[in-house]
């Protein structure tokens, strides 16, 4: 690969990703991928249904390996890391908010939010409070003891990006997370992630289907067709 560029948190290098349908039949969803995205950065990555989206978004986030190709991430060589470390960088390094939220559906928000950090080994008393402020950094303190299905669409994704910072991870990955939501809904949920990159400095990845959104951010990639088809800068950070 090439030298790691000093501030760069994630470097991807021709990244190929094939999925076997049948022998001898495979489908090549990544056709060599390039992209660095920079500390402290706030990306989005858009596209058509089918373009690679979340194919992209399962190997930044570890959840799944290329077929080819090399990925750095934060100084870690991914694609040579057995699963236990692999395991670690999903629970410390990184928070996954999802469109379909992910959350338990029959424990309550704190303990939706006190999950990652039970797994990372830490106290009771120590996951319960910080749990606790997080639920109150994203508006959802009066709600902490309902369960997950007592909540709205809105209220999940809040207990949601709650539970992505447990582990006060240094990226944030975002996959289509207002795309279940009203767009007040939606509104709420992208200023709660321009506070988590402006307060918090978190490096974000943020992948929609809305060019609008998008266009919040400081870098806009579009994919189409498994390759990335243009990169944009942006700068219209809220």
């Amino acid at each position: 690969m090439p030298k790691k560029d000093r501030d760069a948190m994630i470097q991807l290098s021709h990244i190929v990703k094939r999925f076997f349908v049948g022998k001898p039949n495979e489908l090549e969803i990544l056709h060599g991928i390039d992209l660095e995205v920079r500390k402290g950065e706030f990306l989005s990555i858009v596209g058509e249904s089918g373009s690679g989206k979340s194919t992209l978004m399962n190997i930044i986030g570890a959840l799944d390996k290329p077929t080819e190709g090399g990925y750095i991430l934060d100084g870690t060589d991914v694609c040579q890391a057995k699963d236990k470390k692999l395991s670690e960088i999903r629970n410390q390094k990184i928070g996954f908010v999802f469109q379909t939220y992910n959350l338990v559906a029959r424990s309550t928000a704190l303990s939706n939010v006190e999950l990652p950090m039970l797994y990372a080994g830490i106290s009771k008393q120590e996951r319960s409070t910080r749990a606790r402020e997080l639920l109150k950094m994203v508006g959802m303190e009066e709600r902490m003891t309902h369960k997950s299905d007592e909540l709205s669409g809105g209220q999940k994704q809040r207990v949601a990006i709650a539970r992505a910072m447990a582990n006060n991870p240094s990226i944030i990955l975002a996959d289509e997370p207002t795309g279940s939501l009203d767009s007040k809904t939606g509104r709420h949920i992208m200023d709660i992630f321009h506070r988590l990159h402006r307060e918090e400095g978190k490096t974000i990845v943020f992948i929609t289907h809305s060019p609008e959104l998008a266009k919040e951010t400081q870098r806009v990639v579009t994919l189409s067709d498994g390759m990335i088809a243009d990169i944009r800068e942006e700068g219209r950070i809220c």
